[in-house]
């Protein structure tokens, strides 16, 4: 079922006065993105309830639960939507990930998904180096294809062409093409319909790991960015806008390439450390 993810409403337009043109107030169309809570079961089991945008949202839920280790490795036999009901009943926002119970039990979570990481600090960084391992060394991606990426995520960014008001998330290879670019109200819901979209077998020239392919993100790279993208096995992550420092310290303990202000030919390699 396709779901809506822009509302037209009608709102009132004021145009400051300019060339001694009198200030214009005037009411006109607008389109604005939808935001729904989603809630994802992991095998029954409520794992989160995120506010996202509708739509690839079995890739939203797959994502969230392999980016945060609640898979532990095994394999997703099935994804649906599920209610007490029907799943037109609750408006097709609850997603169940199936792994036939080989998943461990996760604890049930209670409380929403916002678009802050809700981390503690080192921590919670120290638990999540012991999760995983660090990457293998790749070949870095030419830096200048890092320059350019950003423009050419453009074509995939439909939604915030029509609202200004959503997040991007893209995979892409070393020659710079995009191979998957997904948008949501929340920065981290697109990086998992990306990731989600990979791990279910729908980005072709991909796979998790993602070893070798860059992940970029439309805002700042915080400690939750790394801990998806090291999570999936990318090599690379972009982001548009600056890192945290606690995501730098996690990028270079992943052995992951963190570049940010990546808005043209100018920009930062914060990890590693030194090119």
């Amino acid at each position: 079922m396709a779901r809506r993810r822009t509302e037209r409403m009608i709102v009132t337009r004021v145009e400051g006065a300019a060339d001694g043109v009198e200030r214009r107030v005037r009411r006109r169309p607008d389109e604005l993105i939808v935001e729904e809570p989603m809630s994802i079961q992991l095998d029954g089991t409520l794992v989160s309830t995120t506010m996202r945008t509708p739509g690839h949202d079995y890739e939203l839920a797959v994502g969230f639960c392999l980016t945060d280790g609640l898979l532990a490795g095994h394999p997703v036999i099935g994804v649906r939507y599920c209610a007490d009901g029907s799943a037109v009943d609750s408006e097709f926002n609850i997603v169940t990930v199936e792994t036939g119970g080989r998943a461990p039990t996760p604890t049930p979570r209670l409380g929403n998904v916002s678009s802050s990481c809700g981390w503690c600090g080192s921590e919670q960084l120290d638990e999540l180096c012991a999760r995983l391992e660090p990457l293998a060394a790749t070949e870095p991606v030419d830096l200048d294809v890092i320059a350019t990426i950003a423009d050419r995520v453009l074509d995939g960014q439909g939604l915030f062409a029509a609202t200004g008001s959503v997040h991007a998330a893209a995979a892409f290879d070393a020659s710079g093409s995009v191979l998957v670019t997904r948008e949501d109200v929340g920065r981290h819901n697109a990086v998992d319909k990306v990731i989600g979209a990979i791990a279910l077998g729908s980005v072709q020239g991909a796979s998790v790991p993602a070893t070798g392919l860059g992940l970029f993100v439309s805002g700042r790279a915080s400690i939750e960015m790394v801990q998806k993208a090291w999570a999936a096995g990318f090599s690379t992550l972009v982001a548009v806008s600056a890192p945290t420092s606690l995501a730098v310290d996690a990028a270079r303990r992943a052995n992951l390439v963190l570049a940010g202000f990546v808005r043209g030919a100018d920009f930062n390699v914060y990890a590693p450390e030194r090119l």
